[in-house]
């Protein structure tokens, strides 16, 4: 179906190619997953596929990409349009109608298909994809989530042979994701639909690949059985990583699969009480920021309701809850530059709302789940020159910061030109330039790698380490087993949990780590609490 005959692709703006020699093959009605850091050339790799790249990013395209017999050199995206369906990082920017029906309907009026076609597809979409109670919703009062569901919706009304996806699942929560995948793979084995997805939550998805393909960086590909390529990646799963430290082959994908191979391990491990994930924050913490009766309304909708909530200094605490539970909402009414009908926050005796917004700045940083929303300038040089001179820091103090998260980020690249998780370090470098009392990040690790990730985390613990405050909101349970102090989930603008990691997540079928669900019901969160227990000592072989 998807064949690459010596792909090579270059950027003017670059002295290397993104992808050398490519040769491929993706045959018809298969999952494949492509993997890799952020900025080795997956979203590259995609947009081939549809002659994005190289007749809308620009560049040079050698060799030949097929789909379908149609070679992207003679036919444009506009000519892939009934064949190739995309879904891109940012679902937002590809959405041209008003509400979530028109959306749907969209793509079928471009391909002329008859009305009648047209409504059954939307409403069998719109019970695909759960999205029945939003069909009359306009898509700026969407959650993050929501939109991307629909953007998904949008591609699949037009039923293509070939289905692109970047991230589909970065802002869904992990009831969502599941929902989003089982109809994805619905649509694999059932209708025989080719599917190619970029995406860093691998623990997601590996369960149900037919192939991977793994970016390594140098611009080459590696592409094989998944348990084959996944043995010999540095980006792997907890699952993966778990089995490869285990020393278990074949490598487990799946949660089952590792569960059935987990009963020595288990056994080894009964005695032994899981450590801290995360180190306790500082005997007795001060409240950084106290916020009492906090409702939020937009329109007609509460989006949140009579929340009291403190933040400790010290403590990194996760707001998790289903996409449209009010977590966004709650982040921004705290900050001060987000509505807030009613309630009062308190930051060392101030309401960061009724300050100017470098004072508030000083006292709350927020990054928001669209990191563009804080770029305006020409090129991340002037980004983080200016960061620097706002924070009062030293120059060059935010560019350390954004080495560490994506390193190689020319100065004079342009912020659009950046990848979603590229987009995503910059504005974290700038926002914790400045080390605010409290910092509130919305989705911080969408889009990124696990390495970023790892980079992420340790800054976290960094400045909790110094005192400051930190609230996470985010769907990847992961990051928060190995990071959070402490959980909140909310629900229907509420909270209607709060305590340490372990307790909360543990318990919950949808936000419990895969760790977790392999050696239930103990409270054992990650591969790395495992390590320091000797689980893998002295062989190295634990099952």
């Amino acid at each position: 179906m998807i064949r690459f005959e010596h792909v090579t692709i270059t950027y003017p703006e670059h002295e290397q190619p993104t992808l050398r020699d490519i040769e491929l093959e993706i045959p018809a009605g298969e999952l494949c997953v492509v993997i890799g850091a952020t900025g080795t050339g997956k979203t590259t790799l995609l947009g081939a596929i549809n002659g994005l790249v190289p007749h809308f990013t620009g560049g040079t395209l050698r060799g030949r990409v097929t789909v379908d017999g149609r070679d992207t050199r003679t036919f444009p995206p506009r000519e892939l349009a009934d064949v190739v369906g995309v879904v891109t990082q940012d679902p937002l920017a590809g959405c041209v109608t008003d509400t979530v029906e028109e959306e749907l309907a969209y793509g079928m009026e471009q391909l002329a298909i008859a009305p009648s076609v047209m409504r059954k597809r939307v409403e069998e979409t719109l019970d695909l994809l759960g999205l029945a109670d939003l069909r009359s919703r306009a898509l700026y009062g969407l959650s993050a989530g929501q939109l991307q569901r629909v953007a998904i919706g949008a591609v699949l009304t037009a039923h293509p042979k070939v289905l692109v996806l970047d991230e589909p699942t970065s802002a869904l929560d992990p009831t969502g994701a599941e929902e989003v995948l089982a109809a994805i793979t619905r649509l694999v084995h059932d209708l025989g639909v080719t599917v190619v997805m970029a995406e860093h939550r691998l623990e997601r998805v590996v369960q149900y690949a037919d192939a991977i393909v793994r970016l390594p960086g140098d611009g080459t590909v590696d592409a094989g059985e998944p348990d084959d390529v996944l043995a010999r990646s540095t980006v792997v799963p907890p699952i993966v990583e778990l089995g490869k430290a285990a020393g278990w082959r074949p490598l487990p994908l799946s949660v089952r699969d590792a569960r059935r191979r987990a009963a020595a391990l288990a056994e080894r491990l009964a005695a032994v009480d899981p450590p801290a994930a995360v180190s306790p924050p500082g005997a007795a913490p001060g409240i950084a920021l106290r916020a009492r009766g906090v409702v939020v309304r937009h329109g007609a909708v509460v989006a949140v309701r009579e929340i009291d909530v403190d933040l400790r200094c010290g403590e990194i605490a996760a707001l998790m809850g289903r996409n449209g539970a009010g977590k966004s909402s709650l982040l921004w009414s705290l900050q001060g530059s987000g509505t807030r009908t009613s309630g009062r926050v308190d930051v060392a005796g101030e309401d960061p709302a009724a300050l100017t917004p470098g004072r508030a700045r000083e006292l709350v940083g927020l990054v928001p789940h669209n990191p563009s929303d804080l770029l305006f300038l020409d090129a991340v040089g002037e980004e983080l020159a200016r960061s620097d001179a706002e924070a009062h820091s030293p120059a060059g103090a935010t560019r350390a910061l954004l080495d560490r998260l994506a390193p190689g980020i020319a100065d004079d690249t342009h912020p659009r030109d950046l990848s979603e998780g590229q987009r995503l370090a910059l504005v974290l470098a700038i926002q914790l330039a400045g080390a605010p009392t409290v910092v509130l990040l919305d989705e911080p690790t969408r889009g990124l790698d696990y390495r970023a990730k790892h980079d992420l985390r340790r800054i976290l613990r960094e400045l909790a380490a110094a005192g400051h405050a930190i609230a996470v909101a985010t769907h990847d349970v992961e990051f928060v087993a190995a990071t959070a102090h402490r959980v909140i989930v909310m629900a229907e603008g509420e909270i209607v949990a709060d305590g340490p990691t372990a307790d909360v997540i543990v318990a919950s079928p949808a936000f419990a780590p895969q760790v977790a669900k392999i050696l239930a019901p103990r409270q054992w969160l990650t591969v790395e609490q495992l390590e320091r227990a000797g689980a893998f000592e002295p062989s190295g072989v634990a099952g």
